[in-house]
């Protein structure tokens, strides 16, 4: 039994190699391929990271960008010039360009010959300018307040000296008095033409956004 124990304790235990070891004892090329694998993590989280920053600076250009479109449409509502009923042919630019003919030809006949030509030539022009300075003016694309008050002052005047002349002889005080009216006529058609380009040019922007 003694023996025996003896030649159990007398046996020598194969020691196992530790991690340290087997990494020492690992090859270079070992070594290098985790390396490289350090690195391609590495790489992918800074593109992560690299992808997320982009992400979020385009998310913050979108309201910049969406703004900017608005801003443009707006800008393209108040450039574009409204459209007449009788698209695309020009009818009030023809009836000016007629009318702008037949007012040099009545004035070089003279009124005693011309007279006709020159009327209807004048009538041509102001029908013309009148269609288009009211549809660019109730639209809201431009402002002609002053022309078209000044007109309506010059057409109230005009009548009334024509129904005063058809009875009698126009007395020279008449146009004199005539002179208050006009002025308050022109006021008052002045502000309300006013008030409807503001709303006008208010609907427009809106809707160009």
């Amino acid at each position: 039994m003694a023996t025996r124990n003896k030649g159990r304790r007398g046996r020598s235990r194969k020691r196992r190699p530790s991690a340290a070891s087997a990494l020492e004892r690992a090859s270079p090329q070992d070594a290098q391929a985790g390396a490289r694998a350090d690195a391609a993590g590495a790489g992918t989280g800074r593109a992560g990271t690299a992808g997320a920053k982009q992400r979020a600076s385009a998310a913050k250009q979108r309201p910049r960008t969406h703004a900017r479109d608005r801003r443009g449409a707006a800008q393209r509502a108040r450039r574009e010039r409204p459209q007449a009923p009788w698209h695309p042919l020009p009818l009030s630019e023809l009836l000016i360009l007629v009318g702008a003919i037949g007012t040099v030809i009545g004035l070089q006949k003279g009124l005693s010959h011309g007279g006709g030509p020159l009327l209807a030539g004048l009538a041509a022009v102001v029908v013309g300018t009148v269609e288009v300075t009211l549809r660019e003016h109730l639209s809201g694309f431009r402002s002609h307040a002053v022309l078209l008050s000044l007109l309506a002052a010059i057409v109230l005047h005009t009548a009334v000296v024509l129904i005063v002349a058809a009875f009698t002889r126009t007395p020279r005080a008449l146009n004199v008095a005539l002179l208050a009216l006009d002025a308050a006529v022109f006021a008052t058609v002045f502000k309300l033409l006013r008030a409807r380009f503001r709303d006008a040019r208010r609907e427009r922007v809106f809707a160009g956004r």
